[in-house]
């Protein structure tokens, strides 16, 4: 009897063990609408900021409410912390100068890192003016930021094909993006070989894979359906009759997230990128795992 799968755990957790020095994190966290939701997103940067990310991005969606609440939350974290911040930034319902003006305010804000994204159509069937590549053009015209940029494993939902979807990847490196990462995903193949597709059309920049916890199987059924993204048919499972269950929720999602960060670390990946959705506890847990520890103090200093 040879025992292999036995084999090949103690190799993945062996493999953490030794090169966890190597790897490097970053978080996602979204504008709050509420101050309860608000207390919770500041107590999540609190406990996360001393794992020392590379940088922490600050999602925004379509209308000035939610981009002016992600420009304050920007500024706090720079202002109070000695966290990277990276806001996103879309161009879908902002012109060329009105862009120009808020890649200007952030430099002097001292921000230098921006998730540069298309953003969603409020109509599906109007064209956009100007494309996530047009605004990595654009930043590189006004500063000379970091870009980070979306990628998708399973392809953008309103892609015709996997080849233009990849093609439209490799126009935004070549517009100047540092960066691409990944829409979240459950099946681990679908990243790999989207990875090496990158690498057969000339796209020389690293895929950070998206990793989301998941600790509400409803609200991701909801997620995957917008986005493309496939549900492993053994996940549903996982999380029957735990709806009113939400620390059996956790676990189990903890679970599935750090089998996945296994799996990619044995394939070569050495930078992840968390989806927080504002909580820290699963984060840190994976981070842990990872062999991340706190750094030195980079609480909020006021």
């Amino acid at each position: 009897m040879s025992y292999s799968h036995v084999r090949q755990v103690e190799s993945l957790n062996r493999r953490l063990s030794e090169i966890s020095n190597d790897i490097q994190v970053s978080f996602e966290f979204f504008p709050p609408n509420s101050t309860e939701m608000e207390t919770t997103l500041w107590n999540s940067v609190e406990r996360l900021a001393p794992l020392n990310p590379s940088f922490v991005s600050v999602t925004y969606g379509a209308g000035s409410g939610t981009r002016d609440r992600t420009h304050d939350i920007i500024k706090r974290i720079q202002k109070d912390t000695a966290l990277i911040a990276a806001p996103h930034l879309t161009c879908i319902d902002a012109g060329r100068e009105e862009l120009i003006q808020i890649a200007n305010d952030y430099w002097a804000s001292g921000v230098r890192h921006i998730v540069a994204l298309r953003g969603d159509l409020p109509n599906s069937t109007e064209k956009p003016q100007m494309y996530a590549s047009d605004l990595v053009e654009l930043l590189r015209s006004v500063a000379d930021f970091d870009i980070s940029v979306a990628a998708y494993p399973e392809g953008h939902p309103e892609a015709p094909n996997p080849q233009f979807d990849l093609l439209n990847l490799k126009r935004k490196v070549e517009a100047g993006a540092n960066r691409a990462i990944s829409q979240f995903f459950f099946d681990i193949e679908s990243y790999l070989r989207f990875r090496d597709r990158c690498v057969t059309v000339g796209i020389d920049v690293e895929i950070i894979p998206g990793i989301l916890p998941v600790t509400n199987y409803k609200m991701l059924e909801r997620f995957a359906g917008l986005t493309n993204v496939h549900v492993p048919s053994w996940m549903p499972k996982m999380y029957e009759g735990l709806e009113d269950d939400e620390m059996t929720r956790r676990m189990v999602g903890a679970n599935i997230a750090m089998e996945q960060v296994k799996v990619l670390n044995r394939e070569g990946v050495k930078n992840f990128h968390f989806y927080t959705l504002n909580r820290a506890e699963l984060t840190y847990a994976l981070c842990h795992t990872l062999g991340i520890r706190p750094q030195t103090q980079q609480l909020m200093t006021g």
